[in-house]
């Protein structure tokens, strides 16, 4: 004999559910989104690549490709602050995103002028 069901409660079949948060995903977070803490997350279950994490691994490529087309600053990313730095004889400038970065070191580029 099989048991009687439960009741179940009555849903709109018009209603959406939310759009998922990263807190509401199982586990600590989204397993391939963007996320900055999404990212840290990950990062600390990933294994370290010459002492960076391999979560990280395509911005600092990035970093040390621009570091060797510009020998006199020095290009980095910064994993904690997910962010690129330049040290220059300015001073040490954060750049948030990719775009950032390359207008920066534009402008701290020496620009010949064009002959007269």
């Amino acid at each position: 004999m099989h048991p009687t069901p439960q009741p179940r409660t009555a849903q709109s079949a018009h209603t959406t559910p939310p759009p998922a948060q990263p807190g509401d995903l199982p586990g600590t977070s989204c397993p391939t989104c963007a996320h900055s803490t999404c990212r840290t997350h990950r990062a600390q279950s990933l294994p370290r690549l010459g002492g960076h994490r391999a979560e990280f691994s395509t911005e600092h490529h990035n970093a040390a490709v621009l570091q060797a087309r510009h020998r006199g600053l020095i290009i980095f990313y910064g994993e904690a602050t997910q962010s690129y730095w330049v040290a220059s004889a300015a001073g040490l400038t954060e750049a948030r995103t990719w775009d950032e970065l390359l207008a920066l070191l534009w402008a701290l580029s020496p620009r010949t002028q064009p002959p007269v």
